[in-house]
């Protein structure tokens, strides 16, 4: 089902980050003219060397400047997602997610934008345990409810793996400092993760509407893992043998709440509360869309293991007798 769509100026927010970066770059080097909305064009300067990038300063939150820089506009994609928030009211998960949404879609019905490509999550539902899932689910509420003369498409992924991801990156960082051993939450919780590239192809392959017009494609690669797994599978990719040690509900809920205080959050409740639903496909829909994905096995050495840089450096540190 994959043809070649003719050039269309894109509106993206939420093109800086892991998943953007990937969207962008695919866009621009098919040919697109691609406007990136952001508060801090500093924080994108990777992007502004692509042809067809245009990096605009705006605040996406304000209605009136999502009007302006919507003009003109074929396709806006919405890519802006938080994993946690300041505050525990669930209000920073509303703001980011279902608020924005829903400026955003009235924005664009009011430029006469013609297409809309929402990113959602794999377990967004307003009955969901976390704030993360529930503010998800009423984005998508607000995308389905924008009325025939907005055509849209959402993507539900799984966990998304690639080079500069926070998620086998951050393992091994972990695994490193702690010389193989892990406290884990929720070690048995299931995930199919997807690599960022096949995630991009979903979206390049929605831009038209066509087939992919009004429907949601939940997003997974071809293995199911647990936490535990994936913890371990980052180990192997870097060459630490992690020591996965699976924390009781009760203690891994402690954990998450003074986690909640350490700046950063690198991990919360709100986090441990997504972990309790499996973030796996039920129907895969990359297989409606035409791609193969790729698997973590095949991707994750690649820049975790001894052929990356990383792998380089600490084999230096090695031959140099641990020095750094």
């Amino acid at each position: 089902m994959h043809t070649h769509t003719p050039a269309r100026t894109i509106c993206v927010l939420g093109g800086t980050g892991f998943i953007g970066t990937e969207i962008v770059t695919r866009l621009a080097g098919a040919g697109h003219r691609v406007r990136v909305l952001t508060r801090n064009p500093v924080h994108a300067r990777h992007l502004a060397v692509l042809p067809g990038a245009e990096l605009r300063r705006a605040d996406v939150h304000d209605a009136a400047t999502l009007q302006r820089e919507l003009a003109g506009v074929d396709v806006a994609i919405n890519l802006v997602g938080i994993l946690n928030e300041t505050g525990f009211s669930g209000h920073g998960f509303q703001r980011a997610h279902a608020e924005l949404t829903r400026k955003l879609v009235e924005a664009a019905v009011a430029r006469g934008v013609p297409r809309l490509l929402q990113m959602s999550a794999l377990g967004a539902d307003e009955q969901g345990p976390s704030h993360y899932q529930r503010s998800k689910g009423a984005a998508e509420r607000h995308v389905r409810a924008a009325g025939a003369a907005l055509d849209w498409t959402i993507f539900r992924p799984s966990v998304v793996f690639g080079a500069g991801d926070a998620l086998f990156n951050r393992f091994a960082g972990l695994l490193r400092l702690s010389g193989g051993w892990l406290p884990l939450a929720r070690a048995g919780a299931k995930f199919g993760p997807v690599w960022v590239s096949d995630v991009a192809s979903a979206f390049e392959r929605a831009l038209e509407g066509g087939a992919t017009s009004r429907q949601s494609y939940d997003l997974c690669g071809p293995e199911v893992v647990t936490l535990a797994e994936l913890v371990r599978f980052a180990g192997e990719a870097c060459g630490i043998r992690a020591k996965v040690v699976p924390l009781p509900d009760a203690i891994a809920r402690a954990q998450a709440f003074v986690m909640d205080f350490v700046p950063g959050r690198p991990f919360s409740t709100d986090n441990y509360r997504s972990l309790s639903i499996d973030n796996v496909c039920r129907d895969n829909g990359c297989a409606r869309l035409g791609i193969t994905p790729a698997s973590m096995r095949a991707i994750v050495p690649r820049y975790l293991g001894p052929a990356s840089n990383e792998g380089r450096r600490e084999r230096y540190r090695a031959a140099a007798g641990g020095e750094p």
